[in-house]
């Protein structure tokens, strides 16, 4: 509707008897899209703050005005995102690329803020923020002799995760299936001995049936726990 028009343009020349239909035409443009300017931007406002800020009939001059009051707190906002971004560390859970992309709001919010940051700077800062995990991954784009761009850091980045979330699974399926399977051949062959050789159990009695045979002594009629050989 072209309502922005008389904030990306100057007022025209005031009006007279002179002025032709051209000039008439522009300058109620203007004058339209300045009121209604006006009246969108003060009705956004609360009324507790608009009364800090210098009234004008020129809707241009008076957002010039709402930046004045807000600019401390801009620096402010401009603080935090920067304390924010050095103490930002991936989790590992969220997800690799919604962590890079917050990393990068933060970065573009300070760019509008008249803040200087290359995306090369911010490559090298997310590569940072990448746990131990992430040890192999980042030197070997240390050894590249090419920069990424943001759109390639974060394809390599989530690639690298599910990478690593393939091993991590493979090597928790081996952990739990190995020892059950040297467990059971230990069983097996344990039980196989017994089966051989009548090894006796902890108590000492042989699992044979029939006449009870100490397996201390080796003489039949009692068992090991009533030799008085081994209770000496």
């Amino acid at each position: 509707m072209d309502l922005d028009h008389a904030l990306r343009t100057d007022p025209p020349a005031a009006l007279h008897d002179r002025s032709t239909a051209e000039q008439k035409r522009l300058y109620e443009q203007w004058e339209r899209s300045n009121l209604m300017s006006l009246m969108i931007i003060k009705n956004s406002i609360s009324v507790a703050i608009r009364g800090a800020i210098s009234d004008s009939d020129n809707a241009k001059t008076y957002l010039d005005s709402v930046e004045e009051q807000f600019k401390g707190i801009s620096k402010a906002h401009a603080s935090t995102l920067i304390l924010k971004m050095l103490t930002s560390k991936y989790d590992g859970i969220s997800g690799v690329r919604e962590h890079i992309m917050m990393m990068s709001d933060m970065a573009n919010k300070l760019i509008g803020m008249d803040m200087e940051i290359s995306e090369g700077f911010m490559v090298h800062f997310i590569m940072t923020s990448l746990p131990t995990q992430f040890g192999p991954f980042k030197i070997n784009y240390n050894t590249q002799k090419e920069k990424w761009k943001m759109s390639e850091l974060i394809a390599m980045c989530v690639q690298e995760e599910k990478h690593l979330k393939f091993e991590k699974s493979d090597v928790a399926h081996v952990t739990t299936i190995t020892p059950s399977k040297r467990k059971g051949k230990i069983l097996e062959g344990e039980s196989s001995k017994v089966r051989k050789t009548g090894a006796s159990t902890s108590s000492g009695v042989s699992k044979f049936k029939g006449t009870p045979r100490c397996n201390f002594c080796h003489k039949k009629g009692h068992f090991q726990r009533d030799c008085a050989k081994f209770k000496a």
